[in-house]
């Protein structure tokens, strides 16, 4: 069976539905022959049962490693998952889990830099990604195109919502990007959307689709993730589990990764914070474009950063960062 690689893969949280998830996708999707299941929960509990069951599942040309200790995890890693964060609950938002989370991500972004310095890419989805992303490139001492964020949710979320309203496949609906944080003020760009080729724009406003209505959905969009939590009676675990592999897929030299992901910044206007841009990923990381939108559309995204900044400086009081002045003496690549 032919793999993208055979470089090793680590999945942080495998016990859980997220990662457990993570896994089957990267196997099914011939990512890797080399696949580390890794939480901190002993392995008999969590990821040594994932592991198990991969095997009884007939991936037999794999290479599959359970283990709750990092060094054993994070030894020759070249691309890491991490969804080894708390989970959002119902009433919650993405920023309640931020102190918390946070210390998560800083003892990630020191186990990387300890055990495995060398690694290709990381991807962050769990909660607020942002964040807990950025506190992991900072602590990592990684490159800023090495560490991603998952934000692709909000977009396909848009595009779902989107086709289902003009009844048309999903892949109909072009150009759906949400942009900034990925939280309750994130950025839902509608100018560049087209329906089976028909520019948004032209629709709205119309008896088909009124002005109000489009208003709703951009808040059902921003609330999509309390609405799964509604629907199932917990978090999302499909989707970020598929999006998240689609995207090490992506740097590994698999197909490109079509949504905007969350990625760190740092330009005249937007600084030293990670947030979802126009971006590109392949072989050689992540780069981004900044997003071009409506007077309106750029005021959003411009609330999005300066509430992202906010959080910022709220670990900053915690604790959890030194001030930005300091970043680069524990990464110099910032």
């Amino acid at each position: 069976m032919a793999f993208l690689t055979d470089e090793k893969l680590v999945i942080v949280g495998a016990g859980g539905m997220i990662g457990s998830n993570m896994v089957q996708s990267a196997l099914m999707m011939n990512l890797t022959s080399n696949i580390c299941l890794y939480d901190v929960f002993p392995p008999e509990i969590g990821p040594l049962g994932v592991a198990e069951e991969m095997r009884q599942s007939g991936f037999v040309d794999a290479n599959i490693t359970a283990t709750a200790d990092p060094a054993v995890a994070f030894k020759d890693a070249k691309y890491i998952i991490s969804s080894g964060g708390a989970p959002r609950k119902e009433g919650m938002t993405r920023e309640d889990l931020l102190a918390g989370n946070c210390k998560i991500a800083e003892g990630l972004g020191k186990d990387i830099q300890k055990y495995c310095p060398d690694v290709k890419h990381v991807v962050i989805i769990f909660n607020p990604a942002d964040l807990t992303g950025l506190v992991t490139l900072l602590y990592s001492g990684l490159k800023p195109g090495q560490v991603t964020t998952l934000a692709a949710l909000d977009s396909s979320r848009l595009q779902s919502a989107l086709a289902k309203k003009f009844n048309v496949m999903q892949n109909k609906v072009t150009g759906a990007h949400t942009f900034g944080g990925h939280g309750e003020q994130m950025a839902v760009f509608g100018s560049a959307v087209k329906i089976d080729g028909k520019p948004l724009n032209d629709l709205i406003g119309t008896a088909e689709f009124p002005e109000e209505e489009w208003e709703q959905m951009k808040k059902d969009v921003i609330q999509g993730g309390s609405a799964i939590i509604k629907l199932r009676g917990r978090s999302s675990f499909q989707s970020p589990a598929l999006m998240s592999v689609k995207m090490i897929a992506a740097v590994m030299g698999g197909e490109p990764f079509e949504y905007p992901a969350g990625t760190y910044v740092k330009t005249d206007k937007y600084d030293h914070i990670m947030m979802a841009m126009d971006t590109t990923l392949d072989k050689n990381g992540c780069s981004f474009k900044v997003p071009q939108g409506t007077a309106e559309e750029v005021a959003k995204l411009d609330a999005s950063y300066e509430h992202l900044c906010k959080m910022r400086d709220e670990l900053v009081t915690l604790n959890i960062v030194p001030e930005i002045s300091k970043w680069s003496e524990i990464n110099p690549n910032l």
